[in-house]
């Protein structure tokens, strides 16, 4: 009934649906592009398999994918990967990782309705889905076992404030996880959480972002960077977001340390990037820009205070870049980013109260000497002004760092095995 009841609403919300990406496309045109896939209609996209389909809902989950994704290539080569999205960015990351490979082709995921849901299924006839991480379609999980596709939750996670929400729903929250073959949980709290739902078949097989590894090219690149930026020290604002950056440029204004470091400020939505920069700008800094820097020609150095990080799938660079990095998303109540990727290169983190989306990793990261709690932008600049004032002491956190993020490595092997019994 509740499932029905679902669908209804979703016919009811589809034309709105349809016209939001319209309205969103004004600053993404990604948005209007593809729409008839989110129909479920893929006629012009081959159908001829065997498939794997791995689901990624954004850009996170895309990159998070990455080392299971090469790890299914290289397992079984008879198979083709189909790797599906929801956002223009999660397709534009997946294009950069993978547009060049033959054997992997992009779609988006149509909406949740039983019978696009049923094309979909009925066009690529996948082996097996993967879904990755949170994003859990009522009718996609339920279409896809009517049909006898074997469907995992991959790297899942279910906060406590996500496991009281969906607790509320009793017994049709078990049915739905209950649906998936199995859920391969991030860690022994997530899978706790999903078994208290009354999910049966659960296994923890670690959190694949601690298998992503920086890419030769992007240190390199950072490394050119970091000379572009002389002998300033270097504090990254990584993946920052809506009603955070006002809090970080008034708060960088009164630098409390010996020497102001060059910010360099990265807002996780690309249809920010413009407002960011005039919001850095009116707030009196120098600022310069990603896009407008051809970096192997930078002979002087770069004499701005802020350099915003306008670009896609650099992450790895500006992370090599930077001397310490704060994790957006932490500062205001919207559960954090993914601090794991700049603890690979080296990079030691500063988070927020909000990390609900990475509590195990903050927590661990903590422990290790890799990150360090602050309340407010205040106490942001002020544990960044102590670190970078203390060579020593940066040092120190740049080796707990490599080594926080080295020690939990694996979930990808782990992952693999959980799927071998169905896909072998």
């Amino acid at each position: 009934m509740l499932r029905l009841v679902y669908t209804l609403l979703w016919l009811m919300i589809l034309p709105p649906a349809l016209l939001r990406l319209v309205w969103r496309s004004r600053k993404e045109p990604g948005y209007v592009q593809h729409i008839g896939e989110r129909l479920g209609r893929y006629d012009d996209l081959p159908a001829a398999g065997p498939w794997l389909w791995v689901h990624a809902v954004s850009v996170g989950e895309t990159r998070a994918a990455q080392p299971l994704i090469d790890a299914l290539l290289a397992a079984y080569p008879q198979h083709r990967l189909l790797l599906t999205h929801m956002t223009p960015t999660g397709r534009q990351t997946g294009a950069q990782l993978y547009g060049d490979n033959p054997r992997v082709q992009q779609c988006y995921l149509p909406y949740d309705m039983p019978w696009l849901v049923r094309r979909f299924l009925s066009h690529f006839r996948p082996d097996a889905g993967l879904i990755m991480e949170t994003e859990v379609w009522p009718n996609l999980v339920h279409v896809t076992r009517r049909v006898g596709v074997p469907l995992f939750l991959v790297n899942a996670r279910l906060s406590p404030r996500s496991y009281r929400r969906t607790a509320r729903f009793g017994a049709a929250a078990a049915s739905l996880y209950n649906d998936f073959t199995m859920v391969l949980a991030q860690t022994a709290g997530d899978a706790e959480r999903y078994r208290a739902l009354g999910v049966k078949s659960v296994r923890i097989t670690g959190n694949l972002k601690f298998d992503m590894q920086p890419s030769e090219v992007g240190m390199a690149r950072g490394q050119q960077l970091r000379c572009a930026f002389g002998g300033r020290p270097v504090l990254a604002a990584a993946s920052t977001r809506e009603g955070e950056e006002p809090l970080i440029l008034e708060a960088f204004s009164r630098w409390p340390g010996k020497v102001r470091p060059l910010l360099l400020l990265v807002p996780r939505h690309p249809q920010r990037f413009d407002e960011v920069a005039a919001m850095a700008a009116g707030a009196g800094f120098t600022v310069r820009r990603r896009s407008a820097l051809d970096i192997e020609l930078i002979n002087t150095p770069i004499t701005a205070d802020i350099v915003l990080g306008d670009s896609m799938g650099e992450m790895a660079m500006y992370y090599a870049a930077s001397d310490m990095s704060y994790i957006g998303g932490s500062l205001i109540p919207l559960g954090g980013q993914n601090l794991i990727e700049a603890c690979a290169v080296g990079t030691p983190v500063l988070m927020g109260l909000h990390t609900f989306n990475f509590a195990q990793a903050t927590e661990d990261a903590i422990a290790a000497g890799a990150c360090i709690r602050v309340a407010n932008a205040d106490e942001l600049m002020a544990a960044a002004a102590s670190v970078l004032d203390d060579p020593a002491r940066l040092a120190d956190m740049r080796a707990h760092a490599l080594t926080f993020a080295g020690l939990h490595r694996g979930a990808t092997a782990r992952t693999l095995g959980a799927l071998a019994p169905v896909l072998r």
